[in-house]
Formats: C-alpha cells, sequence, structure tokens
C-alpha cells in the first residue's frame, strides 16, 4: 500500500513538473497526479495477471508437447496442476480483480513470447519439478509456495518482465516496491476459498483522507508556491540562487506546507519526512542544508505564530 512518504513523492513529482512547465494548468496537473497515483494499483493489477497468465500457459505446453511428430510418453501426460492450482483459481473469480482486469483492459496475451519464456524458466526450475511431483492433497494455503516462488524468484527476476513493466509505468522504478508489497499481501491474505470472500488490496489505508492529504499537498504549495520562496529567500539570503537546487527549494516549500496547513502532522515527522525524501530526490548535500533552512524557518514560523497544531499533531515527534 501507497503510505504517506509515497503520496509525498507523488506530490513532489508532480509539483517539479507544475514549475517546469510554462503553462501553470493546474486542474489538468492534480488530475495528473490522481492518475500517477491509480498507476500504482495498475501496476499491481497488472502484475497479478501476469502471475495468472503463466499459470495457465501449462495447458498449451500441455498441448504442444502432445501435438509433437513423435511425442514421448512424457509429453503425452504433461502434469497441469499448476493450471488447476488453488490460489490462481479463487483469484481468477475474485470480482474485484475481474473488474479491475476490465478497468485497466489488461491483455497479457498481447505478448505470449514473454509468458512463454518465463514459463520455460519456471518448468526447468527444480522447485516446479518440486510442486508436481508433491501428492499431499493441495490446499488453498499450500498452493500459494510456489505462486511465491513464481513471482520472487522468476517474474522480478527476468529482464524481459522488468522491461515490459518500465516501458508501461515510467515510475516503475519507484512504485514497483509498493507494487511488490501489495501483491505478497495478496496471497497471503486469500485465505477463503470462496472467491467472493476476498478482496484486493486497497492502494491505502484510508484512501478518502490520503487522497484528500495529498490533493491539498500539492494545491496548498503551488498556490502559496510565491509566499513560500519568500519565506525561503528570507533565510538563504547568502547563497546564490541559481546554485540550489530545484528540488531542495520544492522539497522546502512543501515542509513549509504542511507544517503551516495541516494541523494533526506533527511537526518534527514533517521535517524527518522531507529529509529523507531528499537522501534519494536531490543532491549528497541537500540532507543537511534542508535541515538547516527549515530549522530556522521553524523557530520563524512558530515566532510568528503560523504554526497551530491540533490532535496528533501537537506531539514533538
Amino acid at each position: 500500500m501507497l503510505n504517506r512518504r509515497h503520496l509525498r513523492i507523488k506530490a513532489l513529482q508532480n509539483i517539479f513538473a507544475w514549475q517546469m512547465t510554462d503553462k501553470k494548468d493546474t486542474q489538468n496537473r492534480v488530475k495528473a497526479l490522481m492518475q500517477s497515483i491509480d498507476q500504482v494499483n495498475e501496476m499491481y493489477v497488472r502484475m497479478l495477471a501476469l502471475i495468472v497468465e503463466i499459470t495457465q500457459y501449462t495447458a498449451i505446453d500441455a498441448a504442444e508437447r502432445a501435438n509433437l511428430n513423435l511425442p514421448s510418453e512424457e509429453d503425452l501426460n504433461v502434469s497441469q496442476k499448476l493450471f488447476t492450482n488453488k490460489f490462481i483459481s479463487v483469484l481468477k473469480e475474485v470480482p474485484e480483480y475481474v473488474a479491475s482486469i476490465n478497468k485497466y483492459k489488461i491483455n497479457w496475451n498481447n505478448d505470449p513470447s514473454l509468458i512463454k519464456g518465463v514459463f520455460i524458466k519456471l518448468k526447468n526450475s527444480k522447485e516446479y519439478a518440486a510442486y508436481i511431483n508433491d501428492t499431499e492433497e493441495e490446499t488453498l494455503e499450500n498452493s500459494k509456495e510456489i505462486i511465491k516462488y513464481i513471482f520472487r524468484k522468476i517474474i522480478l527476476k527476468d529482464v524481459n518482465v522488468i522491461q515490459a513493466f518500465e516501458d508501461k509505468f515510467i515510475n516503475w522504478s519507484v512504485d514497483r516496491e509498493v507494487m511488490q508489497g501489495m501483491v505478497a499481501k495478496t496471497i497471503k491474505n486469500m485465505v477463503d476459498p470462496d472467491p467472493f470472500s476476498n478482496y484486493l488490496v486497497d492502494i491505502s489505508a484510508d484512501w478518502n483522507e490520503d487522497s484528500k492529504f495529498v490533493e491539498d499537498l500539492f494545491l496548498f504549495t503551488i498556490k502559496n508556491d510565491k509566499q513560500y520562496q519568500s519565506i525561503i529567500s528570507e533565510r538563504t539570503k547568502n547563497w546564490e540562487a541559481d546554485r540550489i537546487a530545484i528540488m531542495d527549494t520544492i522539497l522546502m516549500k512543501m515542509a513549509i506546507c504542511e507544517m503551516m496547513n495541516f494541523p494533526t502532522i506533527p511537526v518534527k515527522v514533517t521535517i524527518n519526512e522531507y529529509l529523507e525524501i531528499s537522501k534519494n530526490y536531490s543532491t549528497p548535500k541537500s540532507n543537511t542544508f534542508i535541515n538547516g533552512i527549515l530549522d530556522k524557518i521553524l523557530n520563524d514560523l512558530q515566532r510568528n505564530n503560523s504554526i497551530v497544531k491540533t490532535g496528533r499533531g501537537l506531539m514533538e515527534g
């Protein structure tokens, strides 16, 4: 699931895009922000669909081997245990999964060579051999082990799969970790053999609250851009403006925005979050620079009574 840091990063990316364009189209940029978040969900569903397609390729492989000119006894008796894997059988019928496949128009049949390539790697593994030769009755729970293996050890290590997702999703490198967690949680949480009693993983813990948070963070930051720039300029007089990284400035503006407009978020939480984000999205020295400037700005805002915190926000950290 997306947590607040992920949402801050999404807002950061779109604020940067907004600042880099001459046409300040706020409405379309908000739309782009929400689409970038929805793409995480699409990536998640697309990955689930890929796992399903690979298991279903078992039947195609069996048919191809049976239709060889001189099929062997083994070719004529290929195990199709994976085709009827209990976890996959349940997942395919979960209404939310079916609806999501239709919503995003997902169809891996358009890339049969990728599916075949991944299946061949799976078929040649000792884990797959152990799975099809296991005579223990398959249950929903033990059927998950081969699915975990396919996902973690085959799919996520396949260069063609990675390329396909990179081509489809511009933020693959950033969102991949979230998607992996969502898939893992789906496998863990699906415990009822009745498809109608199972659900996909939500995009966030509380989307109503989180969607408002990320949209407000974006809108308030760009709406008050000049004000926040003035606050930053006051504390960076000894710095040449063109020597301050654009990303550093945006991160500080977002931090100021949170401190002034989100009363339930503790100040220390806000500052720590943006310092952590700066480690991956700005220069090596940004962390120290941003920390020093924000510390001074915080003192200024507190002295002017510009920060009002309530509830959880009253906590120091």
